[in-house]
């Protein structure tokens, strides 16, 4: 079905693994058009509850955008592209209702690093490199770097990676708050999916507006705090606020429907 990515569903999770090896899994159009499916058709499936998106190789996860086609763009062109990847892509990804979780197993830059900070959050090998380099290209982030990068690591360091090009590993990026853990290269994606395991044993309405909310103070939303209130009062109409209350109270396990 997919050229460029490669999808497996087990046991609750969705593994989206961008497969472009011999190109350190570069951003293309092909590979933008295939997530963005890959990402409808998961947001449909009920028995997609968390997806983990990952590299093929040991290489990297996203080693950045393609950039043959660059040169032949103009102003409107490249607005043009930055705006398709955010809609089909990143904004898709940091909106999405269910948990995405990057899973970053070598270089994460440019284009890279922008997808791995769209997801809700990362885990990373030690040897990972972040970096947001299009400064050495004349260009700057295009794909949500330069809010998402400083929202995850404050304004200063931002800055710093941003106008230098330096790259980071995956124990600084740990340090910054880039990414929540490190893991060793041959667990990374089992370690990960213990996490995913268990917020899929949570409420998933609840973790659902979870996102959304935290989405709003990310962005620093006025309406954020409204919007928790109500969300708040929505949950109270769940099936699963029901169970999750009864089940705590009769000292059991909750058994959450999703409803």
């Amino acid at each position: 079905m997919y050229q460029n990515i490669l999808t497996e569903l087990q046991d609750g999770i969705l593994t989206i693994t961008i497969n472009r090896p011999e190109k350190m899994n570069a951003l293309n159009a092909d590979v933008i058009n295939e997530l963005s499916a890959a990402l409808d058709a998961a947001a449909g499936d009920n028995n997609t509850k968390v997806i983990l998106l990952t590299g093929a190789g040991e290489k990297a996860f996203v080693a950045g955008a393609d950039i043959s086609g660059f040169p032949s763009l103009d102003q409107n062109g490249g607005q043009a592209l930055a705006q398709e990847g955010q809609d089909k892509v990143f904004s898709k990804i940091e909106n999405f209702k269910k948990p995405v979780i990057a899973a970053v197993n070598g270089f994460a830059l440019g284009g890279g690093c922008e997808l791995a900070m769209a997801c809700h959050f990362r885990t990373a090998v030690e040897k990972a490199k972040f970096g947001q380099p299009e400064v050495n290209l004349g260009l700057i982030p295009g794909y949500g770097g330069t809010q998402r990068l400083t929202q995850l690591i404050g304004k200063g360091k931002a800055m710093e990676l941003m106008m230098t090009g330096d790259m980071i590993d995956g124990l600084e990026a740990k340090t910054l708050g880039l990414v929540n853990h490190v893991f060793a290269a041959e667990t990374l994606l089992e370690d990960t999916k213990k996490i995913a395991q268990k917020i899929i044993s949570k409420a998933p309405l609840a973790v659902s507006k979870i996102i959304a909310c935290v989405n709003d103070a990310a962005y620093n939303r006025t309406e954020g705090l409204n919007n928790e209130i109500k969300r708040f009062g929505e949950s109270f109409a769940t099936k699963d606020m029901r169970e999750g209350t009864a089940a705590f109270l009769e000292k059991r396990k909750a058994e959450f429907v999703g409803q």
